[in-house]
């Protein structure tokens, strides 16, 4: 059956709107109708090489819809279910998982290479990260979709799927952020945004925000932040002046970039944590000397979505949106249609994108 997707013909070529051929689920599959689906930077990163994935290849990796069918052996959803795409599933039994880091699940993304769909003129297709999610319907591995949180609109509940898992995963799971506390978000995208709300929640004492654009500001308050930072060479210098010249106890990058992520552990205190979320290229080198490491005393840590269990997560999510806790409209500056997605790229492309959520 023919559906509508964006296909991205090969990396660094636009994307582009066209009809693709989807199979019925086979056994262990579950197909789903999209009611919504994030424009993530990730999407971005996956289409100019930053992140490598198997091309021809459909992107979109946070969405949220309802099951159209089901193959064999599939228990846990049936047709009519509204259903959160999960992209990155753990496998349950690799080193990792045994650990129970389900997150670094060592084969959490074999599915990226998997032919999945094929173009009306017979083109092999990928589903980017697992679920191509930027498709009218898509079908996937049962194990690449959780139960939709009652009281959620699927419209909201996309958003879920990554955004806010990674944002509030970096600050609840990564960093650790205790009552009291301060807090620098650098990158005030969907992540940072989701990020700033999970400090909120955890009783951040000061939140403080920081990004490029002014414009940003509105929402980073709206979302949590006690106070707001134009990114420059004196961010570290102004973030200490804010909490009594000693920086804060904890800094999250959401931003991949070398300058910023030295920026983060500069803002921090002595002991201070930095958790870098962002998603950055090989070439971002980020350097320090032997002397800082030891006299800081400070922490750097890597996170890979939020370092998040999504099974165990998503209803803990669900609780804070439902309570009124977590604001999931706060993330999004643009509601666009399918065929706005190669504009969006653009935006992104050109520094002005803000967070766009395609709506089926």
């Amino acid at each position: 059956m023919a559906v509508r997707a964006a296909v991205l013909p090969a990396v660094g070529s636009p994307l582009e709107i066209t009809g693709i051929d989807l199979p019925d689920p086979g056994p262990g599959q579950v197909r789903v109708r999209l009611a919504a689906a994030g424009v993530c930077h990730s999407d971005l990163s996956l289409s100019n090489g930053t992140m490598r994935v198997p091309v021809p290849a459909v992107l979109g990796h946070e969405g949220a819809g309802t099951v159209v069918s089901v193959g064999e052996g599939v228990t846990h959803v049936a047709p009519g279910d509204g259903v959160v795409l999960n992209w990155a599933p753990s496998c349950g039994s690799c080193h990792a998982c045994s650990l129970g880091e389900v997150w670094l699940c060592a084969d959490a993304l074999t599915g990226a290479a998997d032919v999945y769909a094929r173009t009306t003129e017979g083109t092999d297709l990928h589903p980017g990260l697992n679920v191509a999610a930027f498709a009218e319907e898509t079908v996937v591995s049962a194990s690449c979709v959780l139960p939709a949180p009652d009281g959620v609109p699927l419209t909201d509940a996309a958003l879920l799927g990554c955004a806010v898992l990674t944002g509030y995963g970096a600050v609840h799971h990564s960093a650790r952020v205790r009552q009291g506390e301060t807090v620098a978000v650098f990158g005030a995208g969907g992540v940072g945004l989701a990020a700033l709300q999970a400090a909120r929640i955890a009783g951040a004492s000061k939140i403080i925000a920081v990004d490029v654009s002014p414009a940003k500001e509105e929402l980073a308050r709206t979302a949590g932040a006690t106070d707001y930072l134009v990114a420059s060479d004196t961010t570290a210098r102004e973030i200490r002046g804010l909490t009594g010249k000693q920086g804060v106890d904890v800094a999250v990058e959401c931003a991949g970039r070398a300058v910023t992520i030295r920026t983060a552990w500069d803002s921090t205190r002595r002991g201070g944590r930095t958790t870098v979320v962002g998603i950055g290229g090989k070439d971002q080198q980020v350097t320090f000397n032997a002397l800082e490491i030891f006299h800081w005393g400070r922490t750097l840590s890597g996170c890979v979505y939020g370092n998040s269990n999504p099974a165990e997560d998503l209803p803990v999510l669900a609780g804070h949106v439902r309570a009124g806790r977590l604001d999931l409209t706060a993330l999004v500056t643009e509601r666009i249609s399918l065929d706005g997605i190669p504009a969006a790229f653009e935006n992104m492309l050109a520094g002005k994108g803000g967070r766009a959520l395609v709506v089926f």
